[in-house]
């Protein structure tokens, strides 16, 4: 069995793909939230985590808790990045912001 890393949006669709009768009571509850919260499409988010990766070295779980959450001020964005990475150039910061909100247009 293998993990893997995966948006909200990922998630939505993968569970909407298999249908809904024929889901558990988990899946069905995971597929709620997944309606609820996921604030771009599959692959709007899907480009936006491969950007934070390849464009500003984030590693895949911080790049896909920030697509899944999209902050939008470069303080709630610090929150996804505190963990001991030591400070950020606020032009980073701002850039990975653009791209957020690019993201969010495209919904």
């Amino acid at each position: 069995m293998e993990e893997k890393l995966l948006t909200l949006s990922q998630v939505k669709k993968i569970l909407e793909g298999v249908g809904e009768e024929k889901l558990d009571q988990f899946q069905r509850r995971t597929l709620d939230y997944a309606l609820k919260f996921s604030k771009v499409d599959v692959e709007a988010a899907e480009s936006l985590v491969k950007k934070l990766i390849e464009e500003y070295g984030l590693e895949p779980r911080e790049a896909i808790q920030i697509a899944n959450c999209m902050p939008e001020s470069v303080e709630e964005l610090r929150v996804f990045l505190a963990g001991g990475r030591g400070i950020i150039e606020a032009s980073k910061l701002e850039g990975m912001l653009a791209l957020l909100n690019e993201a969010k247009s495209k919904k």
